[in-house]
């Protein structure tokens, strides 16, 4: 359980007017890319009491040494100055959407005759920068052109596009008629046209299997299934169980055959206790919850992506009019449902990862999602974990969550301590991603 507790973390470590500037380290080696970052406070380690004066080395994209205080650079180094910033690791979104428009229903409503693939990957090459320049340096991506999404991740490593790490899910497995079926609400000619290309709609434990399998070989790092109904698809039929419990355990065992963890979105507690069952890593939203859903969350050590900001988000959205009438009564619902639930769920210790639904709302406040973490129980310490450390273990990575020798050299800046005031994430002063300055610093 992630409840990081103790008055150190909540204390606030002054930046002395005048820094010791210590030794330099030897010069880095031909060819490599080294970077010296002065950091005036430092969380290393989310969850641990925050440094003072530190510096981070950083050479070939990776952390190589953690110093206290601010070393000088050996020549040929970089020296990139936060002394007078918090310094800490890149923030991770569990939940986005980068494929489309996000944040503004109507408009995608209108493109979605009139847009092709091109026109959407253009739209997601720049949701993905918005969302680095928030801080976020790794999402996982719940749903989207399969083809899109991985190629985007693949452009991203390379570095021909800024953005951030992506471990992408391709399309959300869905049965016919279920969250994920995009012939809902489509007139006869639109329907047909969109059915000929489904290939992630299954019905039927064997038929699930094989669409596991196909968004695999289509790239897919980690496979989501719409283990219940959901707010935003345009179908009337609530937000209860959508699939069978045998279907579900055939996709995560599916899933985990094939080395991917598998994620459920799921709203009403009779979907989530299944797929809980049938043992998937984390569940999206679990807007309803009991005694029993919360009791299983914590016998499996699964992982709630709470995703607070999205039935707020869509909710505003439907009462507008730019959500299709069907979708009104489950976003008050889910909105009325949600936040009372999580605060039991996190009260109990189950174990939450950072995550947002980015795309309901709009990219680049994905960090508006901290206060509403603080609402339900969290400190800004906790908060913060579950968006690195957290996320880092749900993930399954090893690289990234903290700033330490081997790590990746994803770093932010803002300013001011988030341990005293979280909500300053939402404004963030630096990024670096992979050792790259991805927004510089500006004074």
């Amino acid at each position: 359980m992630l409840k990081f507790v103790g008055s150190a973390l909540a204390l606030v470590l002054a930046v002395p007017a005048v820094a010791q500037v210590s030794a330099p380290t030897s010069a880095p080696a031909a060819g490599s890319v080294v970077t010296y970052i002065h950091a005036g406070q430092l969380l290393d380690h989310p969850g641990k009491p925050p440094r003072g004066n530190s510096t981070i080395v950083v050479r070939d994209g990776r952390v190589v040494e953690v110093r206290d205080g601010f070393v000088a650079p050996p020549a040929g180094a970089k020296l990139v100055d936060l002394s007078r910033r918090f310094v800490l690791p890149g923030l991770t979104d569990m939940h986005v959407h980068l494929w489309g428009i996000g944040g503004d229903p109507m408009r995608a409503r209108l493109a979605e005759a009139t847009q092709d693939q091109a026109d959407d990957m253009m739209v997601a090459v720049v949701n993905a920068r918005k969302t680095l320049e928030a801080g976020f340096t790794t999402v996982r991506d719940l749903g989207g052109d399969a083809r899109g999404i991985r190629a985007l991740r693949d452009a991203v490593e390379r570095g021909d596009v800024e953005g951030p790490t992506i471990v992408n899910a391709g399309q959300m497995i869905s049965v016919t008629g279920g969250h994920g079926d995009g012939t809902n609400g489509l007139g006869e000619s639109f329907a047909d046209a969109v059915h000929a290309h489904q290939i992630n709609v299954c019905d039927g434990p064997d038929d699930c299997r094989r669409a596991v399998r196909q968004q695999v070989g289509l790239g897919a790092q980690v496979i989501k299934f719409a283990a219940t109904g959901g707010v935003l698809s345009n179908v009337s039929g609530g937000l209860g169980r959508a699939m069978t419990p045998e279907e579900m355990r055939a996709i995560v065992e599916t899933a985990h055959a094939l080395g991917r963890k598998a994620t459920a979105h799921s709203h009403a507690a009779e979907g989530t206790k299944a797929a809980l069952e049938a043992g998937c890593d984390s569940i999206e939203h679990a807007s309803y919850l009991d005694e029993e859903t919360i009791r299983l969350f914590k016998a499996k050590g699964a992982y709630l992506v709470p995703t607070e900001i999205a039935p707020v988000a869509a909710l505003a959205q439907a009462r507008s009019g730019a959500l299709p009438p069907a979708t009104i009564p489950k976003a008050e619902a889910a909105a009325a449902a949600m936040h009372a639930n999580h605060k039991k769920a996190w009260a109990a210790g189950v174990k939450f990862a950072f995550g947002t639904d980015t795309g309901v709302s709009k990219h680049g406040d994905n960090a508006t999602e901290f206060a509403y973490l603080i609402d339900l129980g969290m400190t800004p310490a906790q908060a913060i974990a579950s968006a690195t450390v957290a996320a880092a273990d749900l993930l399954g990575r090893d690289d990234i969550g903290t700033l330490e020798p081997g790590k990746r050299a994803d770093v932010i800046a803002v300013t001011g301590s988030p341990l005293e005031d979280v909500r300053r994430l939402e404004h963030v002063d630096f990024v670096m991603h992979r050792g790259q300055i991805a927004k510089p610093i500006v004074d």
